[in-house]
């Protein structure tokens, strides 16, 4: 009897890494057997849908479940572990616990992780030695479904090639002693030991050979795979390929895998032609590339189907030529059907060497993806093929990097070759003859116009409808038929009321009844008068245009007791926003309907879409899902057509998503590049050279960015994490970006500028070698995959980034707020800004009325009180005499210096006053140059002195003026006495969402420094 475990997949497992991710893997142990799955790279949710089979012996025995976390060079780290009784999944139902989420536990009850995530399994017991064949329907299909959703996260998981069958580590499956010796006492004994020995140590995989497992060889001796072995030998490789596309069950392409694409090309050929030239016995495409490539004795197998006909593959084995280094060596390469639906096709090669140095502990894996490509104006097909790779490491190395180096370098070469002579055999299409298909493919939508009575059969075709018709109809046939009832209790005449309870609850549900009518029969007419949309409205100017076609809607989510949705998009983009026609009734609604952007002089960076559902226009719509395009992220030419999934509880659940077609051409020629940069010249104020086309080309490779991003500056810095990193900083006009590449390790990342809510400068410590630092803030839930570089996550998640060390500080700082204005600033408070800036120097210039324009300035006050001080004495503070020297000391102002008072007209004088904080005062210390003005009152019994205040290097303090107005009056009580108010107010030249915080703390400290020359001028007058 065996035990058979499916390790499907994990969640919300603790990060043990620095980088905020694990490198988790599962081991699995009962008793004496022991296996352990593949390592996922950088993740907390990660896929495994492996499948392990254990002798049970002994029912009393425990299964215990380990994840753990890899370690390159230290021992691995304990995430979590379950124990499961042997006992338990042999009492279950059918022997069987299902497929069910278990949570891990930490390892004693000191551990700091609590949550430890939880493992999803699939546990029965199994007589046989094939998992298709003893797995019960719920269980298989439900594993498949996990298997086959696992193909697309290979790629972001590991940094390899594709889906290929992945190697099994095994560790201690040994048989005591004791054992060994009875097997082998008889001859029974060691035949029986000979046919078990495999099928006791060797674990089965769980349903196709795209799984994660490789299963040796030995391990399918039996006489089921035999014979599909030998049906599949008879078939052909035409006749193969209808096998799979009759089986293929609608599963998604693999993404690319994380190794990079070594290629990314449109051929003028239909997909299954391609697929037969590129894998078909009969073509000579691969006899001629081996040699091309000088690789001798090729050999290829015959396509077999693998695990009872759910997957096609093959073994094709060669010898490579010898090279100065290495020696000719014998590479085997084991290829997999992943997806053949007659239209698109994903074969993984996985290509081993074990001759070489360390090569039994990685494999190489190559993913080949044909997708249908677009129609050409010829009428002829077209194919896309995209080729990449990724390592597939079985063990841990020190030599990794080395080895990842060397395959990368050698998977160039050969397939520039492959790339070189596919091009000979079939025409590569050129990209402007796709160029002109953007009119052929818009050409060819058409909204379909709906009829009024068509909408309303559609909308109020439903129960309630149905149901409040006929107890209508009841009810006036009741009316008709009864009789008059006599007037009983408080009615009178006109006034019928219930007479019964009966009748109050049946008048009740009439009425809620009529009401949801009502309301039903409203709602459509609001929507029937809204349903116009934005579709049909020219784009207006010259820039970059963008242009999105909504064809249709998928599983859209129902939110309503009718099982429906009325369905509208609403597309934005550079703050400006388009909106689709509302679908009454509808979960896969079809709009064919095109929408255009005007001309904007910058190419967007990201195209927000948000499905809602129309509840009239008073009701707040619901949202059924949204996501975004990122055209830095994406290439232009993959969003010609595309199914975007959406995001969201109810999208999630419904596996919502949208049919779209997104073009963005630029109408102004090929001076987009220098108009740019004269652009920001001006901000910066320093001449910026135009890139040369390789360094664009290297920029756009390292990062991974489309054609039309080009390299505006770059800087030496350091990224300031728990140690410092020196690399490089890159801007362009929509991402800033940091690479290093310190001891072979790679730190890369970038983020757009519309992710960045606020930047600021430190001043220099001691730690940050004497340099300013910049602190770049990121909005929340944004540059989530540059998270690796940032420095701290504030309480409310949003990410920092420190940067530091610039060898020219003020041009990188100049250049990064001139971008990041450009960027992420909207029209509006750009024209904010500019008629704020305006205000300022307007009032600043002006010479009638108030001074300085302190009229505009909202004043508060801030004290008022009795001083024991003459007034004649306490206007000694503004004189520049021994007084307001001492007081301005006292109060923390250093290098304290002020011109005499100079009169401005009649009874008006005006004086400059500079000083700079002390330490105590402003850990900055800044700089201040103030005007005052004085005048006396209108009953010339006091004075009033106006000051405006300008405050140098500090931060924020070319945001605002600080205005101070004293009124000191003689008290007619006191022959010796006066009456001091102090007002205070803000003049705010620039916007900020730091105004309240600013405020509260200037206030604070005047406050203090009132405190402090007030008390100074009465101490020096009672020393008089």
């Amino acid at each position: 009897m065996k035990l058979i475990v499916g390790v499907i997949e994990a969640r919300n497992i603790p990060a043990m890494d620095l980088n905020g991710f694990s490198d988790p893997y599962v081991r699995l142990q009962l008793g004496k057997h022991k296996y352990r799955t593949k390592v996922v790279k950088k993740t907390l949710n990660p896929s495994w849908g492996e499948e392990f089979s254990f002798k049970v012996e002994d029912l009393n025995e425990e299964l215990l479940i380990s994840v753990l976390d890899e370690d390159k060079y230290f021992n691995d780290d304990f995430v979590g572990h379950l124990k499961l009784p042997v006992s338990r999944v042999f009492d279950a139902h059918q022997k069987s616990l299902g497929t069910a989420w278990y949570s891990l536990h930490p390892r004693n009850k000191k551990s700091k992780n609590k949550d430890c995530g939880e493992i999803l399994l699939n546990i029965y017991f199994s007589q046989n030695n094939s998992f298709m064949e003893t797995c019960n329907g719920d269980n298989a299909s439900t594993l498949r479904k996990h298997v086959d959703m696992t193909i697309e996260d290979l790629s972001r998981s590991f940094s390899g090639s594709s889906n290929s069958p992945s190697p099994l580590r095994q560790e201690d499956n040994v048989s005591s002693k004791e054992e060994k010796s009875s097997a082998q006492k008889s001859l029974a004994g060691r035949i029986a030991q000979m046919f078990n020995k495999n099928f006791d140590t060797a674990p089965t995989t769980s349903t196709r050979g795209i799984d994660l497992m490789e299963i040796p060889e030995t391990s399918r001796a039996d006489i089921s795979d035999d014979k599909s072995d030998d049906q599949s030998s008879s078939l052909s490789f035409e006749e193969a390929m209808k096998a799979l596309d009759s089986r293929d069950q609608g599963s998604e392409i693999p993404i690319n895998l994380s190794g990079g694409v070594l290629l990314d090309q449109l051929y003028v050929i239909a997909p299954t032609e391609l697929n037969s030239l590129l894998f078909s016995p009969d073509s000579g495409f691969p006899r001629s590339l081996t040699e091309v490539q000088g690789f001798t004795d090729p050999q290829f197998g015959p396509w077999k189907f693998e695990n009872g006909g759910e997957s096609l593959k093959r073994v094709y084995s060669y010898i490579r030529a010898p090279t100065k280094l290495i020696k000719a060596v014998k590479a085997i390469e084991e290829q997999t059907y992943i997806k053949a639906d007659g239209k698109t096709f994903a074969v993984l090669a996985a290509v081993s060497t074990p001759d070489v140095m360390y090569g039994s502990t990685f494999k190489t894996e190559v993913l080949y993806c044909i997708t249908p490509g677009p129609e050409l104006p010829s009428g002829e097909q077209s194919s896309h093929l995209v080729i990449s790779w990724r390592m597939n490491f079985l063990q841990s190395t020190m030599m990794k990097s080395m080895i990842e180096n060397g395959a990368r370098q050698g998977l160039k070469e050969s397939f520039e070759q492959f790339a070189s002579l596919l091009a000979q055999t079939i025409k590569p299409v050129d990209s402007k003859d796709i160029g002109l298909n953007k009119e052929q493919l818009l050409g060819s939508l058409q909204a379909e116009p709906q009829s009024d009575w068509k909408l309303a059969v559609q909308y109020f075709a439903n129960f309630t409808l149905a149901s409040t018709v006929f107890m209508s109809f009841y009810v006036i046939v009741h009316i008709w038929l009864a009789a008059p009832s006599t007037i009983q209790g408080l009615e009178f005449v006109g006034l019928d009321l219930p007479d019964s309870i009966g009748e109050f609850i049946v008048c009740g549900v009439l009425v809620l009844q009529g009401e949801r009518v009502l309301q039903l029969i409203s709602r459509f007419m609001q929507a029937r008068a809204q349903k116009g949309s934005d579709h049909g409205v020219k784009a207006q100017g010259d820039g970059w245009l963008l242009t999105v076609a909504l064809i249709e809607g998928c599983n859209l989510a129902a939110v309503d007791s009718s099982g429906f949705c009325d369905p509208y998009v609403v597309f934005t983009c550079n703050g400006k926003i388009r909106t689709s026609s509302i679908k009454f009734q509808k979960s896969g609604p079809q709009w064919n309907e095109i929408f255009e952007f005007d001309a904007m002089k910058e190419p967007p960076s990201v195209l927000d879409v948000e499905v809602f559902d129309f509840d009239g226009p008073f009701d707040e719509a619901t949202s059924l899902g949204h996501a975004e395009v990122n055209f830095v992220k994406s290439n232009i030419s993959d969003l010609a057509d595309v199914w975007v999934p959406l995001q969201g509880k109810l999208a999630q659940a419904c596996q919502s998503k949208l049919h779209l077609r997104i073009f963005l051409d630029n109408t102004r020629g090929g001076n987009v590049v220098k108009e740019y940069l004269s652009k920001m010249e001006k901000e910066v104020g320093k001449k910026i050279n135009v890139r040369s086309p390789q360094t664009n080309s290297a920029f756009q490779k390292l990062f991974g960015l489309p054609p039309e991003e080009f390299l505006i500056n770059d800087f030496t810095c350091h990224l300031k994490r728990k140690m410092p990193l020196q690399g490089r900083l890159f801007l362009s006009p929509r991402i800033i970006g940091f690479h290093a590449n310190l001891f072979g390790h790679k730190t890369t990342f970038f983020f757009l500028w519309e992710d960045i809510e606020d930047i600021q400068v430190l001043t220099p410590t001691l730690s940050s070698m004497g340099s300013p630092i910049v602190v770049m803030t990121l909005r929340l839930a944004r540059g989530m995959d540059a998270r690796h570089g940032a420095k701290t996550q504030d309480e409310e998640g949003r990410l920092k980034f420190h940067f530091q060390s610039f060898v020219s500080f003020n041009v990188a700082h100049r250049t990064i707020m001139a971008l990041w204005k450009a960027r992420s600033l909207s029209p509006e408070q750009k024209v904010q800004i500019v008629e704020e800036e305006s205000e300022s120097k307007s009032l600043q210039t002006e010479e009638s009325g108030s001074f300085l324009g302190l009229e505009d300035v909202s004043m508060s006050e801030v004290y008022s009180g009795a001083l024991p001080v003459p007034t004649s004495f306490f206007m000694e503070l503004f004189s520049g005499g021994e007084l307001d020297r001492k007081a301005m000391e006292r109060a923390g102002c250093l290098n304290y210096s002020c011109s005499p008072w100079d009169s401005e007209r009649a009874d008006v004088y005006e004086r400059q006053i500079y000083y700079r904080f002390d330490k105590r005062v402003s850990r900055y210390r800044g700089e201040v140059t103030s005007t005052q003005q004085k005048s006396p009152l209108s009953e010339k019994n006091g004075w009033l002195i106006e000051e405006v205040m300008t405050l140098h290097g500090v931060p924020l303090g070319d945001y605002f003026n600080l205005h101070l107005r004293y009124q000191i009056e003689d008290l007619p009580s006191r022959a010796k006495g006066c009456q001091v108010r102090v007002f205070f107010g803000i003049a705010w030249l620039k916007s900020t969402r730091h105004q309240k915080r600013i405020a509260k703390n200037i206030l604070l400290n005047l406050e203090d420094r009132l405190k402090v020359i007030l008390g100074v001028v009465e101490k020096e007058f009672i020393a008089r």
